[in-house]
């Protein structure tokens, strides 16, 4: 396990390596820097997984200090890498669905410019993320988190001569820079009071410090889940995920598997001890996933862009992993993050494959009848599309989907029960709407399959892993998230089980009777008012952009405005104006008549003369 370092290094050689060429090296010369960083990254994280499981650490704990970072009165943090079951589990996915993606990419992005600039983002994605997962305290994690930050800005802004894609990455900047300072804040304020920002320390500490419910922890934890929802796209902060399908589509799949938005669930998971003595926090953590779930459900049920509905499941499935976090499903979140992360990379993927056959097309009305001339495609959406749906038994969505619904059941939490439940019902409509549309029916557009390794290869390999063999990977959490509730499982369950199969199993024959065939109902009730009130509603994601343009952004601009005007600058030229207009006035009295000066000279004796009476 002392190679752990090599996690991280080989990716950012990859990116020294290829920022540094400027482009110079050849397409071939940049996929073997950029894939094959990070698969030798993806081999050094296979090996340190088998010597953890067959040979564990001391107390589960292997720790790796590279170097000091700073020492600031008392203030001494390093650059330490931190792996325990938590962190392996990250470390697994990060890199191995990591990897396939970046081979993917080699095919998906021949021929673009800036082959080699997006292997270097990509690579310097994966370090920065690789930083954020194993950092041992929270400044350190703090740097990979901004680090992520950072790429998703390039990545999604990578067509930047295209001016949407570079608002599209600059909004997903700005909103994520938002939950970032709240973050900043968080780690202030447990600094301050606790003199550390080691997680660990932290742990032990704070309920040594504070009492369950203490203000300042209070607002730690509520600063932390501000920068939790940023980066993980949950309600209020979800409206950049959408628009950040302006990049490559393998950046997407990136993004939504691999890295930045599994990032605030790892946050709340590795602070636990911190959220569990503020239950109030926690609670909302779970009413933030539920209501977020629900709503991103609702707008995937409208979009025509293959792409961005995957990105609103997206925010719904992560919606579901932090509805697990605050009903103490701590163990089930990270299951579903990782099962998650097999069948989404898969569905973005094979839209990618999609798109490159349609020629670019991303719109699934316009495609049709693809089942047959992309195969192997049709076989990941209808394996992830499943997976996604979490069809009973054979798909490994069901197991980590309904792991979180029992143990919102068995702690009580009812209406977040129902939350789920409800979420699960859209996404199975949602889920086949897009198979049914985009493979089904009449054919609207030429397509031409992909082919090679590179192509073929992470496809099939995740189609398996989306399957119930993806569930079986059991992730090496016990005693490092506290257990939950439902842990020991019920008599409930199994009927809980049948219910949410049932609900899937009965979204999937919804869609099939409304959009298999002429589509005739879904086209009435879409043309009639109410139909077309909440159908823009919601294609335009409730209307949280509007809402935020409309409180932020039009006031800021208006407060540019009047600054445009230096009124600062205005106000310090009132002085000369106003000696201007004394010296005007002052010298008029200069006429020059003798008349006007003796008036002057008396009426100015009679005011003294007064005055001196009055006194």
């Amino acid at each position: 396990m002392n190679l752990l370092f090599l996690t991280c290094l080989f990716p950012l050689l990859g990116w020294f390596i290829l920022a540094f060429s400027r482009g110079r090296f050849s397409e071939n010369t940049s996929a073997v820097i950029g894939v094959g960083s990070v698969g030798l990254s993806a081999l050094v994280a296979a090996w340190i997984i088998w010597q953890f499981n067959v040979a564990p650490p001391e107390g589960g704990v292997y720790t790796q200090t590279l170097w000091q970072w700073m020492s600031v009165a008392g203030f001494a943090p390093s650059f330490t890498l931190y792996l325990d079951g938590l962190s392996l589990t990250m470390l697994g996915v990060v890199t191995g669905v990591g990897f396939l993606i970046h081979l993917f990419a080699s095919w998906y992005m021949r021929g673009e410019e800036g082959y080699s600039r997006f292997f270097a983002y990509t690579n310097l994605f994966i370090a920065s993320m690789l930083f954020l997962v194993l950092g041992d305290n929270l400044l350190f994690l703090y740097f990979g988190w901004e680090g992520v930050g950072l790429c998703s800005y390039l990545l999604i802004g990578f067509y930047f001569k295209h001016v949407p894609n570079g608002n599209a990455a600059l909004k997903a900047f700005i909103v994520t820079r938002v939950g970032d300072v709240f973050m900043a804040i968080g780690l202030f304020i447990l600094f301050a009071n606790l003199g550390t920002l080691n997680i660990q320390e932290l742990m032990v500490l704070a309920p040594q410090k504070y009492a369950a419910g203490d203000t300042w922890l209070w607002v730690a934890t509520l600063m932390l889940l501000g920068g939790a929802v940023g980066k993980s796209a949950q309600l209020p902060l979800q409206t950049w995920l959408a628009d950040a399908m302006a990049g490559p589509t393998p950046v997407s799949a990136l993004i939504h598997a691999a890295t930045m938005v599994t990032a605030g669930v790892y946050l709340i998971a590795r602070t636990h001890g911190l959220f569990l003595l503020t239950p109030e926090i926690l609670e909302l953590v779970g009413i933030v996933g539920g209501v977020t779930l629900v709503l991103a459900g609702f707008a995937a049920l409208v979009q025509t862009d293959i792409k961005r509905i995957l990105a609103y499941s997206t925010m719904s499935q992560i919606g579901y992993m932090f509805l697990a976090l605050g009903v103490g499903a701590w163990d089930a979140a990270i299951f579903h993050l990782m099962t998650h992360a097999f069948f989404k990379a898969l569905l973005f993927l094979a839209s990618g494959a999609v798109i490159n056959a349609c020629h670019h097309e991303q719109n699934i009305f316009k495609m049709g009848g693809l089942w047959k001339k992309l195969p192997l495609a049709y076989a990941c959406f209808i394996v992830g599309g499943a997976a996604l749906a979490a069809l009973p038994l054979v798909t490994a969505g069901f197991y980590s989907k309904d792991e979180i619904l029992w143990e919102a059941f068995a702690s009580g939490h009812q209406w977040l029960l129902y939350a789920g439940l409800a979420g699960a019902f859209l996404t199975s409509i949602y889920t086949f709407r897009l198979i049914f549309i985009a493979f089904h029916g009449e054919a609207k557009t030429d397509a031409h399959a992909g082919h090679g390794i590179a192509h073929s290869l992470p496809l099939v390999v995740l189609l398996v892993l989306s399957t119930f063999i993806g569930a079986l990977i059991t992730p090496p959490l016990a005693g490092v998230l506290p257990e939950s509730v439902g842990h020991a499982g019920g008599e409930a369950k199994h009927s809980l089980e049948i219910a949410s199969g049932a609900i899937a199993l009965a979204g999937i024959l919804l869609a099939a009777l409304l959009f298999l065939g002429k589509r005739r109902f879904v086209s009435a009730v879409a043309q009639s008012a109410p139909g077309r009130f909440l159908g823009a509603w919601w294609f335009a994601a409730w209307g949280f952009d509007w809402l935020y343009d409309l409180l932020f952004v039009k006031p800021y601009l208006l407060v540019c405005r009047l600054l445009g005007r230096d009124p600062i600058d205005g106000s310090i030229g009132l002085i000369p104006r106003v000696v201007r207009s004394g010296n005007s006035a002052l010298s008029r009295s200069q006429t020059g008549q003798l008349r006007w000066y003796a008036v002057s000279i008396v009426g100015g004796a009679v005011l003294v003369l007064g005055a001196v009476l009055l006194t």
